[in-house]
């Protein structure tokens, strides 16, 4: 069969659509970029809010439910993905946030020793944070301008994070005018990946400059299956269409596996590589025994605070009804109010027991209701504040695992949020803190009721029961194919994102996390697809 492309890319999410864009633009290579979802075109994906009304059940989320979790009691609970162009960057709430420096110095120093390494430090990452970036607000060491990723400050903030914000300053949190500047402490409204109403996902920024570059050829509903491995070295996939016809692509470059980090392991295992043990258990052939396939599954736990406010305020219903059709009239005559809020406006980091130490807690102020679907039973309906408290350099490990050995199934994941009891102090902690803002003036005046925890819900031993119950996922899976230095039993990649013991084949997603950044992942996963570009065309 004729060689067709020069690099082969399975998973269009916010870190593949940066690496297939960049080898296909930079690099004048025919590049193949196959995504498993739908296209990222439409109107309520296209507009910050939208997605509120079309995260539960439609086709552009893919929903993995985990396996129980004994510490959760039993729990089972859910982890959407993005199901769709752009992956994550399409269907999010767009908080532009890149961690702190210590995360990606911390890298470095996991990553030291290795023979062929690369500087992984934060000043090696900041270049490609700051050259793909286009900032409405902030130029200097840390920001720019001109780059394709549209940056910008909240089209509209709701009273009450404006409440929120005032509150948690007497508390004594100093405000923050850039969580990605030189401090991350503090509270304040974030920035967003967004531009006069309109989302700037990884799709629109970088794929969408190329819709007529003949270099790149983007699949979708493409879904791939497995690596085709010849003598060592990758030299295709396997992938399904929409009509479940399986279909073999080659190159003769290299293949980059960027289906998340819920998917990459899966792939990886259904071709032979990962941990030998395991694959038997499921009689696939194993071609390279790597342990660490899977291992390694971090994320960042979220609990909820949820309040009735006293009046009208916030989003609720504010895309219903006339509400809708007068928000939408705003939008389209006068490019302002609601549709150009994500939703989330305001936010903090903290550290609740040593204030003047790194954050440990990130909340996010959401002026609704919000609660996950399997929990929405338990809170009353109507105007209400919801702050959601997470750990933001959480210590638990789980797991991603095969469920069966065909292809269409769903992997068996296991996150154990919340697992390690340090986790579970700083969660505490957080909650503690930021149910004391929800009593502190000038948010005081506007609650009418802390729904979430309930009342008597304050002891140490009540809210960690409260935790349990209703933690679940910030969406940010990661590490579970990681770059490690040599000696790691458990690195999947070595620091060029390289899987170890194949030629030719890479991971370019927040699967290759070695830990977890503070705070949202969107953007570092973009980053590590610009770097990961650099590297195949030997710029790094």
């Amino acid at each position: 069969m004729a060689v067709e492309y020069d690099y082969i890319v399975a998973g269009g999410g916010a870190a593949g659509c940066v690496v297939a864009a960049r080898l296909a633009k930079d690099g004048k290579n025919r590049v193949l970029l196959l995504e498993a979802g739908h296209s990222n075109k439409h109107p309520l994906l296209d507009m910050p809010p939208g997605i509120f009304k079309m995260i539960n059940g439609t086709k552009f989320m893919r929903y993995h439910k985990t396996v129980e979790q004994e510490h959760l009691g039993g729990r089972v609970h859910d982890i959407p993905q993005g199901h769709v162009l752009g992956g994550g960057s399409s269907v999010n709430a767009q908080v532009y946030m890149r961690g702190r420096p210590s995360d990606y110095d911390a890298w470095q120093d996991i990553l030291h020793g290795s023979n062929d390494g690369v500087d992984w430090s934060w000043n090696a990452v900041l270049p490609h944070f700051r050259g793909m970036e286009d900032n409405n607000r902030l130029y200097n060491d840390l920001h720019g301008t001109g780059g394709p990723l549209l940056v910008s400050d909240p089209g509209h903030i709701d009273d009450l994070s404006r409440l929120f914000v005032q509150a948690v300053q007497g508390l004594g949190e100093p405000i923050s005018p850039d969580f990605n500047g030189e401090r991350q402490r503090g509270v304040g409204f974030y920035q967003f990946m967004n531009r006069n109403g309109r989302r700037s996902s990884s799709a629109y920024a970088f794929i969408e400059p190329l819709k007529n570059d003949p270099n790149l050829t983007v699949r979708l509903q493409s879904e791939v299956l497995s690596v085709v491995i010849e003598n060592g070295k990758a030299v295709g996939v396997r992938f399904a269409d929409r009509r479940g016809n399986v279909h073999t692509a080659r190159c003769s470059g290299e293949v980059i596996l960027s289906a998340g980090s819920l998917v990459t392991p899966k792939i990886l295992m259904l071709s032979g590589i990962g941990p030998a043990e395991h694959l038997r258990e499921f009689d696939v052939p194993c071609a390279v025994d790597l342990p660490g396939v899977g291992e390694n599954l971090v994320d960042h736990p979220e609990v909820p605070i949820t309040a009735r406010v006293k009046g009208k305020g916030g989003y609720y219903r504010q895309g219903e009804g006339w509400r809708m059709i007068r928000n939408g009239l705003q939008f389209k005559l006068f490019g302002s109010g609601p549709i150009t809020s994500a939703g989330v406006e305001a936010g903090a980091f903290v550290n609740p027991q040593d204030p003047e130490a790194e954050p440990t807690i990130q909340a996010f102020c959401v002026p609704i209701v919000y609660v996950d679907r399997d929990t929405r039973h338990l809170v009353e309906d109507g105007y209400g504040l919801t702050v959601t408290t997470v750990v933001i350099k959480p210590r638990s490990r789980g797991t991603v695992k095969l469920s069966s050995s065909d292809p269409k199934a769903m992997p068996s994941v296991s996150p154990n949020l919340l697992k390690d009891e340090e986790d579970m102090d700083q969660m505490v902690k957080g909650q503690r803190f930021f149910l004391e803002a929800f009593n502190a003036p000038p948010l005081a005046d506007r609650i009418d009721k802390v729904m979430l925890p309930q009342p008597e819900v304050r002891s140490d031993q009540d809210l960690r029961a409260y935790c349990r119950r209703f933690v679940k996922t910030n969406y940010h899976p990661a590490g579970t194919a990681k770059m490690g230095a040599d000696n790691d039993p458990l690195a999947v990649l070595d620091p060029r994102m390289r899987v170890r013991g194949v030629e030719n084949l890479r991971v370019c997603d927040l699967s290759a996390m070695p830990d977890i950044n503070a705070g949202n992942t969107q953007a570092p996963a973009m980053m590590m697809g610009d770097r990961c570009a650099d590297l195949i065309l030997g710029r790094l």
